[in-house]
C-alpha cells in the first residue's frame, strides 16, 4: 500500500477489513479432501481424492511430514497447497502423518520412523497406485527421514527423492551453532536433557516457541507488515494460513527428541553421511535414487549451506539436482512465491523420472531456456559426480 492510497486501495483494504470482522478472515482454510487407505502406530496414510474432471495418472507422489509440524505444511490454504497443485495436475497424491504424540510415546525413538513409518507409507503407497514407484517429498525433518530411509532400504519402490529444506550441517545453523560448545560442554547433564527427560519429549508450546524464535525478526514486524499490506486479500491470507499452521504444532516423542538433540543439534552427525541406528550404520551413500536438494534463499531454520551439505554426501545417487528458491523455510515450500518456483522445479523433476514420462528426461525444457525463473534452469541439474565436485 502506497504512502498515499491510491483511491482503489483505499477501497481493497476497506474491503479486506470489512471481510476479516464479518466472516472471521480471508483465507479458504478448507483441507482438500482425503481418504485414509493405512494406519498404525503414529502412523496415517492418506490419499487424496482425484480433482473433478481430472484424469489421475502417472507416478504417485508421497509427502513426508516431519515430526512437530502439521500437515498443513503441504496443504496450507486454498491457491496455495502443493496438494492442491498435484492434484489439480491428475497427479496421485498421498500424505504419511502422525496424530497426536503424547506422554505414553516416550519411549519411541526415530527408528520408529526409519524401519516402520516410513517404508510401510511407500509400500502402501506404492500398491494402492498400481504397484507405481513412489516419489517421495519430504520438507525438514521429513526430508532427513525420507533419505535415510532411502538409505536404509534401497529395496523400498522408490522412483525418487526429494528433500525440502532438510539440513545436514547444524553447524552453519545461525541459531544454534553459538550454542553447540556450550551444548558439548554439558556432556548431556544440562536442563534441556532434564527438560524433555522430565516432559517425555518436546511439548507443544515448546515447539511452538521454536519455530516463532525462528523468524523473530517477522514476528515483530508483523503489525507493520499487516498494516502495509492491508488491501492486498493474498498476503493477508497468507499470514492467516500461516497462522494457523503455527498454532497447531505438534509433540515431539522423548526418546525421538533426545537422539535429535544429542545427535543431531550436539554432534552434528549428518555432516558425516553417516548414522548409527540400533545396530547398524545407514551411510547416505547408499542411496541409489535420485535426490532433488532445495534449499531456502531466507530460511533461517535450515540456511543454505546447512541444506547442501548433503549434496557432495549423495554419490551413489543416479542423479542429484540442488535448487536455492525464494522463502523462509515454511515459504520456500508453500509460499505465495513456491506456486512459480519450487512446486515448477518438482513438476519438472517428477516427470523426468516417472516411469510413464520418458521423453521428458530427454527433452530440454525450451521455456526454462526461455524464462530464466529461479528454479527452471535446467543447467543447474547436476548428475552426482557434478554434485561432488559443487562448491559452497
Amino acid at each position: 500500500m502506497d504512502l498515499i492510497p491510491k483511491p482503489d486501495q483505499v477501497v481493497s483494504a476497506a474491503s479486506n477489513v470489512a471481510h476479516k470482522m464479518f466472516y472471521g478472515g480471508l483465507a479458504d482454510l478448507r483441507q482438500m479432501p482425503r481418504t485414509l487407505i493405512d494406519d498404525g502406530m503414529l502412523r496415517e496414510v492418506y490419499h487424496y481424492r482425484p480433482a473433478a474432471k481430472v484424469q489421475e495418472q502417472g507416478d504417485p507422489v508421497l509427502l513426508v511430514t516431519p515430526l512437530a509440524a502439521p500437515a498443513l505444511c503441504f496443504d496450507l490454504r486454498r491457491g496455495c497447497s502443493l496438494v492442491e497443485h498435484f492434484v489439480g495436475a491428475g497427479r496421485p497424491t498421498y500424505l504419511v502423518e502422525y496424530g497426536e504424540v503424547s506422554f505414553r510415546d516416550r519411549a519411541l525413538g526415530m527408528e520408529h520412523w526409519i524401519d516402520e513409518v516410513v517404508p510401510t507409507a511407500i509400500r502402501e503407497v506404492s500398491e494402492h497406485a498400481g504397484g507405481r514407484p513412489v516419489h517421495v517429498i519430504g520438507w525438514s525433518l521429513g526430508g532427513i527421514f525420507a533419505l535415510l530411509t532411502a538409505a536404509d532400504s534401497p529395496d523400498l519402490p522408490i522412483a525418487s527423492v526429494t528433500a525440502v529444506g532438510s539440513p545436514f550441517d547444524v553447524s552453519l545453523v545461525p541459531l544454534v551453532a553459538p550454542l553447540r560448545p556450550l551444548l558439548n560442554f554439558t556432556e548431556g547433564r544440562g536442563l534441556i536433557t532434564r527438560g524433555y527427560q522430565a516432559f517425555g519429549g518436546a511439548p507443544k508450546p515448546m515447539v511452538k516457541w521454536a519455530f516463532q524464535l525462528s523468524s523473530f525478526q517477522k514476528l515483530v514486524t508483523k503489525p507493520i507488515a499487516i498494516a502495509t499490506h492491508v488491501d492486498d486479500a493474498d498476503y493477508l491470507a497468507q499470514i492467516e494460513a500461516v497462522d494457523r499452521f503455527t498454532a497447531n504444532m505438534i509433540a515431539y516423542p522423548g526418546r525421538t527428541f533426545g537422539q535429535l538433540y544429542h545427535r543431531f543439534v550436539k554432534g552434528n552427525v549428518l555432516v558425516t553421511g553417516r548414522f548409527d541406528l540400533d545396530d547398524r550404520t545407514i551411510a547416505i551413500t547408499d542411496i541409489e535414487a535420485p535426490v532433488l536438494v532445495f534449499g531456502g534463499s531466507t530460511d533461517g531454520i535450515a540456511p543454505v549451506p546447512a541444506v547442501k551439505a548433503v549434496v557432495p554426501l549423495l554419490t551413489g545417487s543416479r542423479e542429484v539436482r540442488f535448487e536455492i528458491v525464494p522463502g523462509g523455510h515454511l515459504g520456500m515450500l508453500t509460499g505465495r512465491g513456491a506456486r512459480t518456483t519450487t512446486w515448477r522445479v518438482m513438476d519438472e523433476w517428477i516427470s523426468r523420472w516417472s516411469t510413464d514420462e520418458p521423453e521428458s528426461a530427454e527433452e530440454p525444457d525450451a521455456r526454462a531456456e526461455e524464462e530464466p525463473t529461479i528454479g527452471t534452469n535446467r543447467s543447474r541439474t547436476h548428475g552426482s559426480a557434478a554434485s561432488r565436485a559443487l562448491s559452497s
